[in-house]
């Protein structure tokens, strides 16, 4: 056996759980190789980085899907059956189905501006009280994606509670863990049933809904998805976007450590909004790393990687590498406005091609609710009473531990009008 294929014996599986996100940009800076190779749970793992990584990685022959993501992330994260899992003219066409419902201007600003107004209806019930941003904005994404998305609900508060739950606990065993699993069988059999009924006539899908595409969608085999199938793909319409309070609460945290930018953002400069987004999603840690299996014997930079084994991704090593970005632990929007992201650099939802691979195809929903979202918030007037702002990074999904608690909120009317979707 080549020597370079054996694995390190120590397992990194506690590592990992104790360092979270620094786990593989540690590893990295440790070795001098192209790519890290240890284990977790046992099984052989390499790590890359770096654009030209992102290329290999998501390049179908050389990486698959289908057998990388562990039943734990699938019973709480995407959903057992979900496009995630797919490769091939699979995946091609149910990812075609995200890409129509989640890419095209039109449909982009339609969710925005729901959310949006959802948002500016909250705020107005936030006025002289204290609240929690972090809660607050799942349920106005909640309220604004399920509208969206033709889906009616009446008490936005136990969903947005059960999607936040899927994210919150997908990255390890107890509590959280058990919560995401209890939240995933909820809503995997109020929209199953919802599917159903659909289908039967009992129930009425919006005609260009998210919920009618869904319903009336064919995979390759030309057969619709069986109504558990269908339930996860609409979760995974719902979820992501309920997801964005991560970002929309690390957006309070930069404001709350840089407040000299409030000014520019809450200015009728559209450019900068949307490089204060993409800044968001660089610097503040969401997804660790992404994972898939080699297709067949490979070669990256002289180094052998044997069909089968586990490679990752590292997305946050790579959004921090010196490499790529002047100073990347400063948070500066200013750098989007200097040099725009270039394919695969940024990939905080991961990289690749948007309409045929494996990148998130609501990465422009992402972009757009925070173009929208991130003026409205730097607009608010409120105090911010002590409270604990840090973000542990060994906590995977991080977040900040107060949720961040605004007081005494107070709400003035922009002077020119609302920030505006992005198109």
């Amino acid at each position: 056996m080549d020597p370079r294929l054996r694995a390190p014996l120590a397992d990194s599986s506690l590592a990992l759980l104790a360092k979270g996100y620094a786990w593989l940009p540690d590893r990295r800076r440790r070795t001098t190789a192209p790519l890290v190779r240890t284990r977790l749970l046992g099984q052989p793992v390499v790590a890359l980085h770096g654009p030209e990584a992102v290329r290999f990685f998501y390049d179908e022959r050389h990486v698959e899907r289908r057998t990388a993501l562990p039943g734990p992330v699938l019973s709480t994260l995407f959903g057992h059956g979900a496009v995630h899992t797919l490769d091939g003219p699979d995946h091609r066409v149910r990812k075609d189905m995200f890409v129509s419902l989640l890419t095209g201007a039109e449909a982009v600003a339609g969710l925005v501006d729901r959310v949006a107004a959802e948002w500016d209806e909250a705020v107005e019930s936030w006025s002289g009280r204290r609240v929690v941003l972090f809660d607050e904005t799942s349920r106005v994404l909640t309220r604004g994606v399920c509208q969206w998305a033709g889906l009616a609900v009446e008490d936005a508060g136990p969903l947005a509670r059960d999607l936040v739950a899927m994210v919150d606990g997908f990255a390890g065993p107890g509590p959280r863990h058990w919560r995401a699993r209890r939240a995933r069988a909820r809503c995997e059999a109020w929209l199953g049933r919802l599917v159903e009924d659909v289908r039967a006539g009992a129930a009425t899908a919006p005609a260009g809904s998210a919920l009618e595409g869904i319903v009336r969608h064919r995979d390759a085999d030309g057969r619709l998805l069986a109504p558990h199938t269908a339930a996860v793909e609409l979760l995974n319409v719902i979820r992501p976007t309920v997801a964005v309070c991560w970002f929309v609460t690390y957006a309070g945290h930069a404001l709350r450590l840089r407040p000299d930018l409030r000014d520019r953002l809450t200015g009728d400069d559209p450019a900068y909004a949307v490089a204060f987004a993409h800044e968001l999603r660089r610097f503040y840690p969401f997804a660790p790393f992404v994972g898939g299996r080699a297709a067949t014997d490979l070669e990256w930079r002289g180094e052998p990687i044997r069909s089968g084994t586990l490679i990752l991704l590292d997305l946050y090593g790579q959004n921090h590498d010196p490499d790529l970005w002047d100073d990347p632990y400063t948070f500066e929007p200013q750098r989007f406005l200097q040099r725009p992201p270039q394919l695969d650099e940024l990939i905080p939802q991961g990289g690749g091609d948007r309409d045929t691979g494996h990148r998130c195809p609501g990465e422009d929903v992402t972009t757009a609710l925070l173009r929208a979202l991130g003026p409205r918030l730097a607009l608010l007037e409120y105090d911010v009473p002590e409270q604990d702002l840090r973000i542990p990074l060994n906590r995977i999904p991080a977040r900040v531990r107060s949720g961040f608690v605004l007081d005494a909120v107070r709400a003035p009317v922009p002077a020119h009008g609302p920030a505006p979707a992005a198109r």
